[in-house]
């Protein structure tokens, strides 16, 4: 659910809609409908699940991290690791 989330603009309605679908499939997991009236917290409770909000900016964190720590800024690099060709033009 959060591939990529490192680069991801994050906005309210964007975490809410995150929430929601981990909330369906935490409910799903625990055979819980909304018709039990469970609440939100006994259901993360059960599941022991990191809130979503929480890991994606630890994600953007850990991202931003990774940046500060490069070498090589400004080289680009092509898959294979070597330089890539810059077109002087």
């Amino acid at each position: 659910m959060t591939y990529g989330s490192e680069t991801w603009s994050l906005t309210m309605g964007l975490i809410r809609s995150l929430r929601v679908t981990q909330r369906t499939m935490e409910r799903a997991m625990l055979g819980v409908s909304l018709r039990d009236q469970i609440r939100n917290e006994e259901i993360r409770r059960r599941t022991r699940v990191t809130d979503i909000a929480q890991r994606v900016a630890k994600l953007k964190w850990q991202w931003a991290g990774h940046i500060a720590r490069r070498t090589d800024v400004g080289v680009l690099r092509c898959w294979n690791g070597d330089p890539a060709p810059v077109n002087a033009a």
